[in-house]
């Protein structure tokens, strides 16, 4: 059976480079270290470390172990903070990542719902890679992520995705634009604007921007991407001034925008639906119950959303 004490015997050893500097930093004896991390390689009948005059370097299994592990040690240490959490305070708390314009207009009512269950979250904002790559780590709970059709995110096998909003893309113009009187756009009228100047996120792995410009290199064309910025209202009041033209999610247009025209494109690939990606407990693989809380919420505040 797995100890916990060898997974963490192993990433001392891996910090600090060999089981002498790991007794000192884990303040054990180094007989202690040298046992859980023989019971380790019995249990999983292979070496885990590579020993020399010069200290200590983990083999290839030790890695793998070592990558696991600190999963597991992350998500003990917050099973005890946050039963300390609730015995001390009555409260538990998410970690919880997402994204500025989502934050703008969902965080608000998110807050105010948990905090009604007892539930506090410490948020993060950052771009979409950043979170998928910490919520992998386990350094989030749970994240706001968003995917569109055809295009997966590179999670990891142990954390799963819960549906919380579907956010159509619409594609932004100047009022002057010729296309500007439509009240929505076909794929093929889309690719006539292969000539226009485009505004795009900074990420250039974003799915939103890659969706449009598949769609375009499959018709044997490319775009002119001249600016790129993560804030969408800089990017709207860009398209307004007849700077060029870009793709955007609804959620960011719950108000009017002087200046634009806003059309949906009749294709089932322009549309984003947000997930919240979390990371599982246990051997059913489901979400936390505060998770599912946040998740509620979440669904609660982009439902107000859509009918204001």
């Amino acid at each position: 059976m797995l100890d916990l004490r060898q997974l963490e015997a192993l990433a001392a050893v891996h910090a600090e480079g060999s089981v002498t500097g790991a007794a000192r930093a884990l303040q054990w004896s180094q007989p202690t270290v040298d046992y859980h991390l023989k019971n380790l390689e019995r249990a999983i009948g292979s070496a885990v470390l590579q020993r020399s005059p010069r200290g200590s370097v983990l083999t290839p299994v030790g890695m793998l172990l070592l990558e696991r592990g600190n999963e597991i040690l992350t998500l003990r240490d917050r099973a005890l903070r946050d039963a300390r959490e609730l015995a001390e305070i009555g409260r538990v708390s998410i970690r919880f990542g997402m994204f500025p314009t989502a934050a703008a207009k969902l965080l608000p009512a998110v807050v105010e719902h948990l905090d009604q269950l007892g539930i506090g979250i410490d948020v993060a904002l950052e771009e979409m890679p950043v979170l998928v790559d910490r919520v992998n780590r386990a350094e989030l709970d749970t994240a706001l992520v968003y995917t569109v059709p055809g295009y997966e995110l590179p999670l990891r096998p142990r954390i799963v995705t819960t549906d919380v909003h579907p956010d159509p893309l619409l594609l932004a113009l100047p009022v002057g634009h010729r296309l500007a009187g439509r009240t929505s756009l076909d794929v093929p009228t889309l690719l006539t604007l292969s000539d226009e100047r485009w505004v795009f996120g900074t990420a250039v792995d974003d799915p939103m921007d890659i969706v449009v410009v598949d769609t375009f290199a499959a018709a044997g064309r490319s775009l002119d991407v001249a600016y790129r910025t993560d804030d969408f209202q800089v990017m709207l009041a860009m398209i307004a001034a007849g700077m060029g033209i870009g793709l955007v999610p609804s959620l960011v247009t719950t108000h009017a925008h002087p200046g634009l025209v806003l059309l949906p494109i009749g294709a089932p690939s322009f549309s984003r639906t947000l997930q919240l990606a979390s990371v599982t407990e246990g051997p059913s693989a489901t979400p936390s119950t505060a998770v599912r809380h946040l998740a509620a919420a979440l669904r609660g505040a982009s439902a107000a959303l859509r009918m204001a």
